[in-house]
């Protein structure tokens, strides 16, 4: 089973998003984009890496750059189980 977003912020894991630019396979001199994300580890990014590799193996237009941010939205001093309940009127 894969785990929860959640559950991955917990683990240390961020959001990676990349911005691919790759030549047209029928078009050389013509570029294109490509949006990826994922949530990763930094600084290794293997799962950035992984995809990179898959593209280079797979696809038909080959890369010109890659350019990518990495955040982290929640890490565990930050998350806190609370238990309660409020009565309203």
């Amino acid at each position: 089973m894969k785990p929860t977003e959640t559950e991955l912020m917990l683990k240390g894991y961020g959001l990676t998003t990349a911005e691919i630019y790759y030549h047209m396979p029928d078009y050389i001199h013509v570029l294109n984009s490509f949006v990826w994300q994922e949530y990763d580890l930094a600084p290794d990014h293997p799962a950035l890496f992984k995809f990179v590799e898959f593209w280079q193996r797979e696809i038909e237009g080959p890369l010109h750059s890659v350019r990518f941010t990495h955040r982290k939205l929640l890490s565990s001093g930050e998350w806190h189980h609370q238990v309660g309940e409020f009565t309203l009127h």
